[in-house]
């Protein structure tokens, strides 16, 4: 874990499927970074990945205008 990553420490939500993770994949990823993966968007929740087909999460995070990032935008963060 590298407290330098944008995502240590922060809370991600994740919506729609996803072209290179799994949903396991995915949260597994999050915690190696040192996210919490979250199921729900709040007003804690940092970031929203964003796959094909998303669901009422997206609704929820432009409501909160939580930070929406494409699968691309966050393997870009992360590499």
């Amino acid at each position: 874990m590298n407290p330098d990553n944008p995502f240590y420490g922060k809370s991600v939500a994740v919506t729609g499927k996803l072209d290179n993770y799994t949903r396991d994949g995915i949260q597994a990823r999050l915690r190696e970074l040192g996210a919490k993966p979250v199921s729900v968007v709040s007003t804690r929740t940092d970031y929203l990945i964003l796959g094909v087909r998303p669901g009422n999460k997206l609704t929820k995070a432009l409501a909160l205008e939580t930070t929406i990032l494409s699968e691309q935008e966050f393997e870009a963060m992360v590499s």
